[in-house]
């Protein structure tokens, strides 16, 4: 039967964007220019696909018709004339139709390593990977850091325009200059996952694609440097735990599940099983923050029910956490483990003292666990209040059908 053109061109965007702009940067060595090939390529499928059909590779094609348009691009632009003629002998060498090849993945760890130099600002190398190696749109990212879009924005034009200038190479460091960029590196690659965990839009909670890649990235990176480091292995560990809830966060409505209500029978124990050995390396040494919060993940996947989760435990570890990398998320995350521990009340010191800061009041989940410390201490009047300034922040639709839920039952109370 054939293939939606629409559909198909939809679907090819959001699995392989990255790894087409990864193929195009490395032959033009110009994000901007790569990315506006690809776009017109993709704009171009649109039409041409509805006329003539889906190809029998598609992502072959965009790639071929991507490298034409680079050359326009650069043709249009008037600049980098020399590369003009090199460009239209790469277009010869698309004589393999199938893309699919350990090529690509290379191309993808490149562009980390690349995005990732030291010469660009910390910051702007971890947004410029999101931007280009995870798809992520401005305000995504803008959301990852707290800050406005159009802030972002700039950023991101600036680390282009950085690397380009500067003709920062295209290529994985050598062993040497590995330790300088890992920071960064395994950065990109948690925001990646978390973009995929908790999607900022769209119609699901998650995006699979997103957080199969992060894993998949952290597992390269943990082969290219062997022996791995402690934070390396972490942070696998830590993706493999949270990612093998996927299945039980949500019901069979499609509505969002929390931790403590969630059918663990539905974990991926096997996965489970494969990340508890790499908490247990990560922290054997001197543990770092992904190694803490992996070990965080592995108490909650260490019981059956949720009532015999060891909260003292992850309250301790959460201290730890904060002494090591204090910021207002870590401390927002502490304050849940207080609640469970010291109850809601206690957790509400903490929420008031992280709301006069000012750090997060965009931030919806802040005001969502106002809400709920208020709930369960009985004040349904003032978790009203909070469900509904949660309500005016939030973007993804699951979580906005939760917060409803919540705000009607509290609602209800009141009245």
């Amino acid at each position: 039967m054939p293939q939606n053109p629409d559909q198909a061109v939809e679907a090819l965007y959001g699995s392989d964007w990255s790894r087409i702009v990864a193929t195009l940067i490395r032959l033009v060595g110009d994000f901007e220019v790569a990315e506006e090939a690809v776009q017109e390529a993709f704009a171009a499928a649109v039409d041409q696909w509805r006329a003539a059909g889906v190809p029998e590779y598609p992502r072959a094609w965009i790639i071929q018709t991507a490298r034409h348009k680079a050359i326009d691009v650069i043709r249009r632009r008037a600049r980098f004339q020399e590369k003009i003629q090199d460009l239209s002998g790469m277009i010869q060498t698309v004589a393999d139709p199938d893309y699919d090849t350990d090529e690509i993945p290379d191309d993808r760890l490149r562009l980390i390593f690349t995005c990732c130099h030291p010469a660009l600002a910390s910051e702007s190398q971890v947004a410029l990977t999101l931007r280009t190696l995870g798809g992520l749109e401005t305000d995504e990212i803008a959301r990852a850091f707290l800050v406005a879009p159009s802030t972002m924005a700039q950023r991101l034009v600036r680390a282009k325009s950085k690397i380009r200038d500067a003709r920062i190479p295209y290529s994985v460091p050598g062993s040497n200059d590995l330790p300088e960029r890992l920071g960064a590196v395994l950065t990109v690659i948690y925001l990646v996952f978390n973009e995929g965990y908790a999607s900022t839009r769209g119609g699901s909670l998650m995006r699979t694609d997103l957080c199969a890649e992060a894993i998949r990235l952290g597992r390269l990176v943990r082969t290219l440097m062997s022996p791995a480091p402690a934070e390396v292995t972490g942070l696998l560990a830590l993706m493999l735990l949270h990612d093998a809830r996927r299945d039980a966060r949500m019901d069979a409505a499609g509505d969002l599940v929390i931790l403590e209500d969630q059918d663990r029978s539905r974990w991926n124990h096997r996965q489970i099983a494969e990340a508890m050995p790499l908490v247990e390396e990560a922290v054997g040494d001197v543990p770092g923050p992904y190694a803490v919060q992996a070990a965080i993940a592995a108490e909650h996947c260490r019981t059956l029910k949720a009532a015999d989760t060891d909260w003292k435990r992850i309250l301790q570890l959460y201290d730890v956490l904060e002494r090591m990398q204090p910021s207002p998320i870590v401390s927002l995350n502490r304050a849940v483990a207080v609640a469970m521990v010291e109850g809601p009340r206690a957790a509400l010191i903490l929420i008031d003292a992280l709301d006069a800061e000012g750090d997060l009041d965009n931030y919806h989940l802040l005001h969502s666990a106002r809400a709920d410390f208020l709930r369960r201490a009985g004040f349904s009047e003032e978790a009203a209040q909070s469900y509904a300034k949660a309500l005016a922040l939030v973007t993804n639709p699951s979580e906005r059908l939760f917060l409803e839920r919540r705000l009607r039952e509290v609602s209800r109370e009141v009245q």
